[in-house]
C-alpha cells in the first residue's frame, strides 16, 4: 500500500517506471481525443465538480484511463469524498500513476499523472480514509469504467 511519504518521494525523486508508454504528439492527442477529454487530459484541466455522475457510481469495476486504456483505478478502493470528483484511495498497481509536484495555485498540491500516456488524472491529498489516509481526486472525464 503507498503512502503519502511514499508519494512525496516520487514526486521528488521520480518515478518507478511503467510497464509500457505510450508516446504521442499534442496534435494526435487532439485529432484522437474529444475537446473536453483533450483540455483535462493533456492541458491539465479540472471539470467542474459534480459534473459526472461517476461521483455516485460505486459498482464494482475498473476504472482506466481515458486516453491509453491503461488500468488505473479498481471500483473497490472508490469511497465518496463529497468534493465533486470520483476520489480512490489507491491506484490499481503501484506504478499505474505517476506523480509530479504541481505548484500552479498559491499552496504545493502532487499531480497524478497516467504513468503510461503521461495523461493528467487530477491530484492526491493526505486526507482519505484508513488505512491509506490518501485520497486519489481524479477527473471523471479522464477515466473510462469498464464493467
Amino acid at each position: 500500500m503507498l503512502t503519502w511519504q511514499d508519494i512525496q518521494n516520487r514526486a521528488l525523486q521520480g518515478n518507478p517506471p511503467a510497464n509500457q508508454r505510450m508516446e504521442k504528439t499534442d496534435d494526435q492527442w487532439r485529432n484522437l481525443l474529444p475537446i473536453e477529454v483533450y483540455e483535462v487530459t493533456r492541458r491539465a484541466g479540472t471539470e467542474r465538480p459534480f459534473s459526472s455522475p461517476m461521483c455516485t457510481h460505486f459498482e464494482p469495476g475498473l476504472y482506466a484511463c481515458a486516453c491509453c486504456d491503461t488500468m488505473l483505478f479498481d471500483a473497490i478502493k472508490k469511497f465518496d469524498s463529497g468534493t465533486g470528483w470520483p476520489s480512490f484511495t489507491q491506484p490499481i498497481e503501484p506504478n499505474a500513476v505517476a506523480y509530479s509536484n504541481d505548484g500552479s495555485l498559491s499552496h504545493a498540491r502532487i499531480e497524478i499523472i497516467c504513468n503510461t500516456c503521461d495523461a493528467h488524472l487530477g491530484h492526491v491529498f493526505p486526507d482519505g480514509p484508513a488505512p491509506s489516509k490518501l485520497r486519489y481526486c481524479v477527473n471523471a472525464l479522464s477515466l473510462k469504467r469498464i464493467a
